[in-house]
């Protein structure tokens, strides 16, 4: 094992993850993030429904770090429009935009019971 190069490798992905926070997008994911885990220590959510909650926070964020790798990818391919880079961003927005609707989802079924009952 190499330690030294293993070390570097995670420098450079907390760099990406730096690189990532200047992104618009990812900082209304941080905005959501800050939210739901407030509302999970306010509501009490049990282990299993954090183990989900968790998960779900990471898949949004993997997604966006793979979406703005791809945008990053095709605007150094093309400065130009060009109708399948388009559909490429597209595409890769569109794995954010799902992960992100089912996170919303779930949000709703394990947030929604608990919120009503403290009415």
């Amino acid at each position: 094992m190499n330690v030294p190069k293993m070390l570097r490798s995670f420098k450079y992905a907390f760099q990406g993850i730096g690189v990532l926070l200047h992104e618009n997008n990812a900082r209304f994911h941080l905005f959501a993030t800050v939210v739901v885990i407030l509302l999970g220590l306010l509501l009490h959510i049990s282990h299993t429904e954090w183990a989900f909650v968790i998960m779900l926070i990471g898949l949004v964020w993997a997604a966006e770090a793979f979406n703005t790798a791809i945008e990053k990818i095709c605007d150094f391919i093309s400065s130009e429009y060009h109708p399948l880079i388009g559909k490429i961003k597209d595409l890769a927005a569109a794995g954010v935009l799902i992960i992100s609707i089912v996170a919303v989802i779930v949000g709703i079924i394990i947030f929604l019971p608990k919120i009503l009952a403290s009415l």
